[in-house]
């Protein structure tokens, strides 16, 4: 079964989008899709990259009318500025990666807590936030807030970052196939999609 790692930011925007025709492909193609969120905090100074907050005025303003275009296209609403932005997405992080290690469903948690910042005006810094995600998406909120807290879990949040790294990942989301191929960003899902098929094709 082929694999594909989702490396996502918890408050970027363009991962909101991304995540449920990521999804579909993901059931389409049947392969095995991983969600791993990371720290691009550590990855873009290691990368070349800057955070929203240092990013020249123009580019800045640019992003705002991509967002506008995007909703629109994919009919999908945002608040454009959101009451809970940016908020630190650790501890989020931290929560999927425990559904991860439980046997959860990572990817339904990943998914919510998106939805909570660019929907639902809920702050993903606050751990009662998450434990009620967590509850919504089917999980147990104190099993999985106890995993989150492990010093095992944040050792893997650190570890995904450096896998990240390590794969040339350096923006959120980014889809990586298993020997390496990257696309980056929800506007190359596309890309993915046709690269699946063609593999189908080539496998039958």
């Amino acid at each position: 079964m082929t694999t594909l790692d989702a490396y996502i930011s918890l408050i970027s925007p363009w991962s909101f989008f991304g995540m449920g025709r990521l999804e579909e492909i993901a059931r389409r193609h049947r392969i095995k899709l991983n969600v791993k969120p990371v720290d691009f905090g550590a990855v873009f100074p290691a990368s070349g990259g800057l955070p929203l907050a240092k990013r020249a005025p123009q580019r800045q303003a640019y992003r705002m009318m991509e967002l506008k275009r995007w909703s629109r296209h994919l009919g999908i609403p945002i608040n454009l500025e959101p009451r809970f932005f940016p908020a630190s997405e650790k501890l989020a992080a931290r929560f999927v990666i425990a559904a991860e290690l439980t046997g959860g469903r990572p990817f339904e948690l990943a998914h919510a807590v998106l939805a909570a910042v660019w929907q639902q005006e809920r702050n993903i810094a606050e751990v009662g936030t998450l434990e009620s995600l967590a509850a919504e998406t089917g999980h147990h909120p104190p099993a999985l807030a106890a995993k989150a807290y492990e010093p095992g879990t944040l050792f893997r949040y650190e570890a995904l970052t450096q896998e990240a790294l390590e794969r040339g990942v350096f923006g959120a989301p980014s889809y990586v196939l298993e020997e390496g191929e990257i696309f980056w960003g929800q506007d190359r899902l596309d890309f993915l999609d046709r690269a699946l098929a063609e593999r189908a094709t080539s496998a039958a």
